[in-house]
């Protein structure tokens, strides 16, 4: 099966954003997200990426959307898979799944 590696950004901050205090912290999320993908498409090839919007990586993508978060508001954790926001605030995998499942993973 030639399923290319899938990468999914998580943006969000160590702080939690106002709004969002009853939710899990954006590490949480990042955490969660790669085990529950581990378990849903075992042996296929992901990475889940932690940007923290207010020091992003070196990487200008990355910049560009953590100041996109900023300016626009956005509930964080956002996560994109591919670049497609898939979850703003509190992510649902299903919405994230289905995205995998675009690109060609298949479920355990």
């Amino acid at each position: 099966m030639g399923t290319k590696e899938v990468e999914i950004v998580v943006y969000g901050a160590e702080q939690l954003c106002a709004s969002c205090v009853s939710q899990p912290s954006s590490k949480e999320t990042h955490e969660w997200l790669q085990a529950a993908i581990g378990r849903k498409y075992p042996n296929q090839p992901f990475t889940v990426t932690f940007v923290d919007i207010f020091n992003p990586s070196e990487e200008e993508d990355k910049q560009k959307f953590s100041q996109r978060v900023i300016e626009e508001d956005m509930f964080y954790p956002v996560v994109l898979v591919e670049g497609v926001i898939v979850g703003e605030g509190n992510p649902r995998l299903k919405t994230i799944f289905a995205e995998m499942e675009k690109h060609g993973f298949q479920p355990a």
